[in-house]
């Protein structure tokens, strides 16, 4: 047992070393900011509240873009409590979570709304493309932004995590014993969706069949030269249409949502992309995370089981669930009247401190 213990720690020093095949490690930190040039944020704009384009990079190389939003009355010499907010999936920092950001910095906290890997103003090739991975670290890379800012204290940082996003940032919380505090709103476990269908429905078989159908894609691509989409949400929606789409159309193709670069409002994400969450199932660890977690959910939302399964495998007094009377799915991605945005200050005052 001993000799195993001396192996990894060995291993383990020689890959943080970056030793390997007489490798050195390539410094990844570039931090960057900016004025906005374009503000195409879809939602309301506080003008008290300061904000800047920012770039970093992940722990693959990836340049991430980011809207950092400062308090009211910012002080530069103090250190602030920071937040790190994306989502939903296929969504971009000025839809969502650039609300949520702007709202916590209202409320007193340093935040910033970030496109993941791939998408949005973020770089990365092949284009609109999802990673449990990739998009796990985006998380902890805005860890790193946040943490390395003189005026935040890098003890205090917490994360928000929106649609699929929730789910990640739990993924995240599990690996990285930086985040204090996460809070999940209206969350889909992507794993566990794209492997099982929507309320589980798939079985073995089906899922069989979906796969042959994702690696004739694949192939395709190959020979194609290119990674054809999958669409985001339709223009023109059937009578028959779930519900749910209803809601997802009432936000994301109508000028409460729509925003040109976000995925889900036009030509949806890369069709390959569910390989890799289907072979790679998120929150194996989630049992084992030991910050506070608040996760929120609408009592209509056709999701709500995500959270509820998942919250089934927290542990520990510091973990709470809350569901929302009457709100759907998309009433937490912006509904000022069913988002707890008071709870939420609450939550990150007691465990960022």
């Amino acid at each position: 047992m001993r000799r195993k213990l001396i192996v990894g720690l060995a291993l383990f020093s020689m890959l943080g070393a970056g030793i390997i095949n007489g490798q050195e490690s390539t410094n990844l930190k570039v931090i960057t900011m900016s004025k906005l040039a374009n503000d195409t944020r879809v939602f309301a704009i506080d003008p008290e509240i300061s904000v800047q384009g920012v770039r970093f990079k992940n722990r693959f190389g990836v340049e991430l873009a980011g809207h950092l939003y400062l308090p009211q009355n910012f002080d530069a010499s103090k250190k602030y409590a920071a937040i790190a907010v994306c989502g939903p999936f296929g969504a971009v920092k000025e839809q969502a979570s650039g609300l949520y950001a702007q709202e916590m910095a209202r409320r007193g906290f340093v935040a910033v709304a970030f496109d993941p890997s791939f998408t949005g103003e973020s770089e990365g090739q092949p284009r609109y493309v999802a990673s449990p991975d990739i998009n796990t670290e985006d998380f902890s890379a805005a860890v790193d932004f946040l943490s390395l800012l003189d005026f935040v204290d890098p003890d205090r940082v917490g994360i928000i995590g929106i649609c699929g996003w929730g789910g990640l940032a739990l993924n995240a919380a599990a690996i990285d014993t930086r985040i204090k505090a996460t809070v999940t709103s209206t969350m889909y476990d992507m794993s566990r969706v794209n492997a099982n269908g929507y309320f589980d429905a798939m079985d073995d078989d089906a899922r069989y069949e979906l796969k042959q159908q994702l690696n004739t894609q694949r192939l395709e691509d190959a020979r194609n030269g290119r990674y054809t989409l999958a669409g985001g949400v339709a223009d023109v929606l059937p009578d028959d249409a779930p519900w749910f789409v209803k809601d997802y159309h009432a936000y994301y193709k109508t000028k409460r949502g729509y925003h040109k670069r976000s995925l889900n409002s036009n030509s949806g994400w890369n069709k390959t992309s569910a390989l890799s969450f289907i072979n790679t199932p998120q929150l194996a660890y989630s049992d084992e995370i030991r910050s506070a977690v608040l996760m929120i959910h609408g009592e209509k939302a056709h999701s709500r089981y995500f959270s509820e399964d998942a919250f089934k495998k927290l542990r520990g007094d510091n973990k709470e669930l809350l569901i929302i009377p009457d709100a759907t799915h998309v009433d937490l991605y912006d509904n000022f009247g069913k988002i707890p945005f008071d709870k939420i200050e609450q939550f990150f005052h007691d465990y960022l401190k």
